[in-house]
């Protein structure tokens, strides 16, 4: 049997609420949810209460989930409803614009991290400085394998607007590492 087959049959089990089945579901997927909200939201204590939360919701929605995707695209996507919330939360939170600017940046310049650290560290630093929208796509694609099918219906966008950010995102990748000094065709 499939691994997306068995996801499913745990969520009809889940919907009839059979723990076990959740606990199942929970082992296989808490690493990947919670690896995916901790990108977005940039706080782990935050992403394991979320991570929580996605695993909730699908207790008491088990039976709502249509089984048109695959049950890890239904989590990846209840995630990313979660953490567009807590996101949009923290941005209606009042911003003093002369106080940030007086925070010294104390990071290291492009030059010194690529000396520091291997490529594998330079390009997730690389990948911070992509806008959300960008780093999402790019991390649903490339660290989750999903295709543009998926990232699109997680994402609640048009397939042409994933394409469209996933090559706006891997200039962007490509601009970033040359200016670290990376100058390999990228990506």
């Amino acid at each position: 049997m499939s691994p997306a087959a068995n996801d499913r049959q745990l969520v009809e089990r889940i919907a009839a609420q059979d723990q076990t089945a959740l606990r199942a579901l929970y082992a296989r997927h808490q690493g990947r949810v919670f690896r995916f909200v901790a990108r977005l939201v940039r706080q782990d204590a935050i992403a394991e209460e979320l991570t929580n939360e996605v695993f909730l919701e699908v207790w008491r929605n088990a039976g709502t989930f249509e089984g048109k995707a695959s049950a890890s695209t239904w989590l990846l996507s209840i995630a990313h409803h979660r953490a567009v919330s807590v996101l949009r939360k923290r941005r209606e939170e009042s911003w003093n614009e002369e106080v940030a600017a007086e925070i010294a940046d104390t990071d290291d310049d492009p030059e010194v991290v690529a000396q520091k650290v291997d490529k594998s560290a330079l390009l997730r630093r690389a990948m911070e400085q992509l806008s959300p929208e960008h780093r999402e796509i790019v991390d649903l694609v490339y660290y989750h394998e999903m295709s543009i099918a998926e990232v699109s219906e997680i994402v609640g966008i048009p397939e042409n607007t994933v394409k469209t950010r996933m090559f706006y995102a891997r200039k962007r990748l490509s601009e970033i590492l040359k200016a670290a000094g990376v100058d390999r065709g990228w990506p």
